[in-house]
């Protein structure tokens, strides 16, 4: 990504406190003084989609003048160039909302500081200790939790753990700095902070409270007890498109709003936060600026997880095997959408219960709006990243209940064929793929071997615990995935959206 954080030669001015007058013409400027804001919540993962999604919403918060105490301080674990990149620029970034039809350009300001765990590792549990500290939040993807597939328990094991429980305080978890700073602050008698997950994974709030929770206790029974009776962990569900930021990406926003920023975010237009209302110390007025505060998000996360993430999933790997790069690409072609569509209205949706205030055939609409944007089109490779992790969670649920249920799964089946498929690591022209995934060399190395026989996949990993045994499906399976190498993407999607392959409980 460093190549995202080098600059043009050109006529953009780069953005910075000093230089913000001179944007105002082409961008929507912070309309507070920064200078007032004050860090009450530490973000670990400071990645596109948090600075798309869950800074802006605070931007808000602060431009509506309603509370200057939830500036945030962000922190990295894992890459210094976001660090290089923000610490330049005052903490300012550009975001760009893409429709259809135009685009706007807006800084975001609600951003304090920015720290490097690994250079910083003092100044970030220095920050978690802060007594005005109240809210700790969280991007940093589903395999960051350490929670094994199956159990859904701590991985105590996983090499990352066992050395931050030895380490002299530069952790790779975040849940090991979430640890010691939460037993300074019992020790010193502060306040806890709040844990508030916003990550897609299913449970959020537990998964957040599980690692925590069994981190600590492997170092101290007392402490885990502690965070256990006084560490509220909210479940949230977010939504928005933020495809990686490229060079590309960099340049045109530069020609365009004659910002030159070293690492903006291009996203859609459409937003969405859901919070569980549950904090242990304060919580900022959310509400005003647009989030869904209520007493259980769980229906609201099943919806997106069910309908958007699965689809995500599907449209992933399908895309990339017929040749396709980008979302939009994919959905050009009518025997994709019509898929989509159909794999949401027919076989995911009717498995879903209703969601109050919400309608669900319009929300199926609007899925299909974003993801046939072209301008803000996501990678099929980022779709299609992390299967192990995403496939159980988003998935295979819908595919489990509609066998359950004797509802038609077809499709939700070919979804399964193709992420097998795309396990091998090329699509049918040869063209190599990369797997994405924290099993990639073990489900690649079977995947290769096994071909269309999907029965060693299913028996080996705990992924597909739920169809172990099941051979009469695994034959049927194993006919999807050979129709797909025979017929390729395009000619298994007509035979399957024909009804040739209407797939029941009984298959």
């Amino acid at each position: 990504m460093t190549n995202i954080v080098r600059l043009h030669q050109n006529s953009g001015v780069p953005l910075s406190n000093a230089t913000l007058p001179l944007h105002a013409n082409a961008l929507t400027l912070p309309t507070y003084d920064r200078s007032t804001l004050t860090p009450g919540i530490v973000h670990f993962g400071v990645g596109g989609f948090h600075r798309a999604h869950q800074a802006v919403y605070l931007d808000d918060l602060a431009a509506n003048g309603v509370s200057s105490q939830w500036g945030v301080v962000g922190v990295g674990l894992h890459k210094p160039e976001m660090k290089e990149a923000l610490s330049a620029q005052d903490c300012l970034y550009t975001v760009v909302e893409r429709t259809a039809e135009r685009e706007t350009g807006r800084v975001i300001g609600s951003m304090c500081r920015y720290l490097y765990a690994r250079d910083e590792s003092e100044r970030v549990i220095a920050a978690l200790t802060d007594e005005r500290t109240r809210i700790v939040s969280l991007t940093v993807t589903g395999d960051g939790y350490h929670l094994r597939p199956d159990t859904k328990e701590f991985a105590d094991q996983a090499p990352e753990v066992v050395a931050d429980l030895t380490s002299d305080g530069q952790f790779s978890t975040v849940w090991a700095y979430l640890a010691e700073a939460l037993d300074r602050r019992r020790r010193n008698g502060s306040a806890p902070f709040t844990v508030m997950s916003c990550d897609n994974v299913a449970d959020n709030g537990r998964a957040a409270r599980t690692a925590l929770v069994s981190f600590a206790a492997l170092r101290y029974a007392s402490l885990a007890r502690w965070i256990e009776d006084n560490v509220a962990f909210p479940s949230t569900m977010v939504d928005r498109i933020t495809p990686k930021t490229t060079s590309h990406d960099r340049y045109g926003i530069e020609q365009s709003f004659g910002v030159a920023d070293r690492w903006p975010v291009v996203t859609e237009s459409f937003r969405q936060w859901i919070t569980e209302d549950v904090f242990c110390n304060g919580r900022p007025p959310l509400e005003e600026v647009g989030v869904d505060v209520v007493s259980d998000v769980a229906p609201h996360k099943l919806l997106k997880s069910r309908l958007l993430n699965g689809t995500h999933c599907a449209l992933g790997y399908l895309g990339l095997l017929a040749g396709y790069h980008k979302s939009h690409q994919a959905m050009r072609d009518p025997l994709i959408y019509r898929y989509v569509e159909q794999l949401m209205r027919e076989e995911v949706g009717p498995l879903v219960p209703a969601v109050e205030g919400l309608d669900t055939a319009t929300y199926q609409t609007t899925i299909l709006e974003r993801l046939t944007n072209p301008r803000i089109s996501d990678q099929l490779s980022r779709l299609a990243a992390r299967g192990s992790t995403k496939m159980p969670s988003y998935l295979l649920p819908s595919l489990l209940e509609a066998r359950a249920q004797g509802r038609p799964h077809a499709l939700l089946t070919l979804a399964l064929a193709a992420w097998l498929r795309y396990l091998r690591g090329y699509d049918f022209t040869g063209r190599p793929l990369r797997v994405e995934d924290p099993r990639a060399q073990q489900l690649t190395t079977i995947a290769k071997v096994a071909q269309n026989s999907p029965e060693p996949l299913l028996s080996k990993f705990d992924i597909f615990a739920d169809l172990r045994g099941d051979r009469q499906f695994a034959e049927r399976l194993g006919d999807v995935m050979c129709t797909l190498d025979r017929l390729g993407v395009k000619g298994a999607l007509r035979r399957t959206l024909s009804g040739a392959d209407m797939t029941t409980a009984a298959g």
